[in-house]
């Protein structure tokens, strides 16, 4: 017999079976939100035990959409059919249950933007709905929206506290929401102390970490990650990011040794087709060859990892890094099936990534496959008019640095010296601390036989002996 009176951990009404079904739920839902590798059996059991769970299936919905693969999207209709169905048998589904239904039918369709209106539907009523902040920072976070990420956020903030279980989990997702807007000093307070709560939140040590990454502070960053890193030992994939991060810092610092130790000794240990792995390493190989380095034969496993999802489609940031790894190996049936692909999907029109592809995307992949075959000038001319919206993939800041680095490279290497002038000089303004900026900047400058080289030079070095 369900009950609907039941409540979460934060007192959140959920309808269910037994009091079991409740707690399970919760555990699943901490789960998530730690990034731990038990999260999938957690929810699984709760299902097997409790089908009526109307927002057990959601999350089973999520946690399948959060995968980034078309595959994922077939499980998450299934989820929202057992949704729905479940639903349907229901007369006392509190308004946040059925908002969630309704936000996983929207992201089923391609809806980003209206899951998003639904979530923030769900925390209208309960500014204590932890899964709606979570999952909705997620989607916005690839819609590259971090002022709405913020206001979010901040929105239900009031409604929560110490004595609130998972309010260090909150403060995490406010962390990174700070840092996505630029609010350094508070993200990183944030951050710590979301830490401080729960030594194990990776969500909130991310977000320090990228903080560290925004400001040039590349010891810091390195000894942050050193202090908290054995706290992870339950944690899924991402503390595989996380290393990301840490490869970066080495990278900055010219260590190109350390980081090819890095890639192969935990970053791409094993061979996995998980978006955010294959991400992580498309980006560090690029950085790894503009910065003079023979990777060998190692993208050959990301392209054929990346093989297996042409038509995936699931978010434009990630079909971007597919390509770069198929370009990389000069695979030029695949690089071709997948523009056409990104062709046909643009053309889609209502689905929020297709808009994305069609408006950004395109001229993205065409200029990473330019870079790869040597049209530099055609990179140029295709980016400099669309840069602005660049954010639109999604990702953070420090992701979409990958391709400001390939425009500007690609701006040298065409001999585009005032547009690299111009790229460089902004970049070192917003970004004072970043060596590989100033190291760059010198470069272009003296070629333009321009005053300031010379102590753009002594600022790369400066900040490398620091």
């Amino acid at each position: 017999m369900l009950k609907a009176n039941l409540a979460d951990a934060r007192g959140q009404p959920v309808v269910a079976a037994n009091p079991d079904s409740v707690r399970g739920l919760d555990a699943a839902v901490d789960a998530y939100l730690g990034a731990r590798s038990d999260a999938r059996d957690r929810l699984d059991a709760v299902l097997a035990d409790d089908p009526s769970c109307v927002l057990a299936h959601c999350m089973d919905g999520y946690l399948n959409l959060l995968s980034s693969k078309r595959a994922g999207f077939t499980r998450a209709e299934a989820a929202l059919e057992n949704a729905t169905r479940a639903a349907g048998r229901l007369s006392g589904l509190a308004p946040r249950e059925r908002s969630h239904v309704a936000a996983l039918d929207a992201w089923c369709h391609g809806d980003l933007r209206g899951a998003v209106r639904h979530w923030d539907a769900a925390l209208d009523h309960a500014p204590l709905d932890i899964i709606a902040l979570r999952v909705s920072q997620f989607v916005l976070s690839y819609l590259g929206e971090s002022a709405r990420m913020r206001v979010t956020i901040e929105r239900a903030l009031p409604a929560w506290g110490p004595h609130v279980p998972g309010y260090g989990y909150v403060l995490g997702c406010h962390a990174y929401a700070l840092e996505e807007s630029g609010d350094y000093a508070q993200a990183e307070s944030t951050g710590r102390r979301a830490v401080e709560i729960n030594p194990s939140d990776i969500w909130a040590a991310h977000a320090v970490a990228h903080v560290a990454e925004m400001q040039g502070r590349l010891g810091d960053g390195l000894m942050w990650i050193r202090d908290v890193a054995p706290h992870w030992a339950l944690c899924n994939n991402f503390t595989l990011h996380l290393r990301w991060h840490e490869a970066l810092y080495h990278l900055d610092l010219d260590r190109t040794t350390t980081v090819l130790g890095l890639y192969d000794a935990v970053v791409r240990r094993v061979s996995t087709d998980e978006y955010l792995d294959v991400a992580n390493a498309v980006s560090l190989l690029w950085r790894l060859e503009q910065a003079g380095i023979d990777v060998g034969d190692r993208w050959r496993e990301l392209a054929d990892c990346a093989r297996g999802h042409q038509h995936d489609h699931a978010l434009v940031f990630v079909d971007l890094h597919y390509l770069m790894a198929l370009a990389a190996v000069d695979d030029t049936r695949s690089v071709d099936e997948v523009l056409e692909s990104c062709e046909r999907f643009a053309r889609l029109g209502g689905d929020t990534e297709a808009t994305v592809m069609a408006e950004i995307g395109l001229p993205l992949a065409r200029a990473v496959v330019a870079h790869r075959r040597g049209d530099f000038g055609d990179v140029v001319d295709g980016l400099m008019p669309v840069r602005d919206r660049i954010k639109r993939i999604g990702g953070s800041h420090a992701q979409r640095d990958l391709f400001e680095l390939l425009l500007i490279d690609a701006a040298v290497r065409a001999r585009r010296l005032p547009i690299a002038d111009e790229l460089l000089a902004e970049r070192t303004s917003k970004r004072p601390r970043n060596i590989w900026g100033w190291s760059q900047y010198a470069k272009v400058l003296d070629a333009l036989g321009a005053s300031g080289a010379a102590a753009a030079a002594h600022r790369a070095d400066a900040l490398r002996a620091s």
